[in-house]
C-alpha cells in the first residue's frame, strides 16, 4: 500500500484482528474505498499478553515488545493476504500496527469527518458480552465519523456453531452444514 496522497483524503479505517469476522469486515471496506475513491487503512491493535500492567512489571517487556509487534505486524500482513492475496488491494492507504486497546485506537485512527470506520460485528452471547468488550460497541458509541458494522457471513456462523458442538463433543450434523453451506451466495462466502 502506497502513501502518496495527501492527508486529507477521505479514508476508510477498517478494525482488523485476523478473525474471519475481521476479514469479512476488511473485505467490506476494500469495497467501500473503491466506491468512495477513498485510501484503505487496515488497523490492528495489539497488546501484550496479560495487558499493559503486567508488562510494565517485566524487566524482559521492553525487549519483549519489539516482538509482540513484529507479531502483531505478521499478523495484520497474513489477514490483508488472506483477504486480497499476494497482489494487495489495490488501493491507496496505510496499514497500521498499533500499541493499545482495539475500540480506542480505532476510533483514534478514525478521526475525521470523512472518515468511515468499518467493524466486524460478530454474533455474541450474553456471556462473551459479559466478559469481553465489544470493538464494535465502543466504536458506534465513540466514533465522531460513520461507523459501518458487518455481520458475519452466514458460513461463518455455521462454522461457529460446529466448533461449539465439537468443543462440547456433541454430534455433528454435517447435513445441516452442508445446507448452510449452500444457502450462502456465491459472493457472500468465507473471505479470500
Amino acid at each position: 500500500m502506497s502513501e502518496s496522497r495527501p492527508p486529507s483524503a477521505a479514508r476508510v479505517v477498517v478494525g482488523v484482528s485476523g478473525s474471519p469476522g475481521s476479514r469479512t469486515a476488511l473485505g467490506r471496506a476494500a469495497d467501500e474505498a473503491r466506491r468512495r475513491g477513498a485510501e484503505l487503512w487496515p488497523v490492528l491493535a495489539w497488546r501484550p499478553p496479560g495487558g499493559d500492567l503486567s508488562s510494565r512489571r517485566s524487566p524482559a517487556a521492553a525487549v519483549l515488545a519489539e516482538d509482540w509487534e513484529r507479531l502483531a505486524g505478521e499478523r495484520l500482513e497474513a489477514a490483508l493476504r488472506a483477504v486480497f492475496g499476494e497482489t494487495g488491494p489495490g488501493l491507496p492507504g496505510r496499514a497500521l500496527v498499533v500499541r493499545g486497546v482495539p475500540g480506542p485506537v480505532l476510533v483514534r485512527t478514525a478521526d475525521r469527518d470523512t472518515d468511515l470506520l468499518v467493524v466486524g460485528a460478530g454474533q455474541r452471547g450474553l456471556l462473551h458480552r459479559g466478559l469481553w468488550p465489544s470493538v464494535g460497541r465502543h466504536c458506534l458509541a465513540h466514533a465522531g465519523c460513520p461507523v459501518l458494522a458487518v455481520p458475519p457471513s452466514p458460513l461463518e456462523s455455521a462454522l461457529a456453531a460446529v466448533h461449539r458442538r465439537n468443543a462440547w463433543r456433541l454430534r455433528l450434523d454435517t447435513g445441516h452444514l452442508q445446507r448452510e453451506f449452500e444457502a450462502v451466495p456465491p459472493d457472500r462466502g468465507a473471505p479470500g
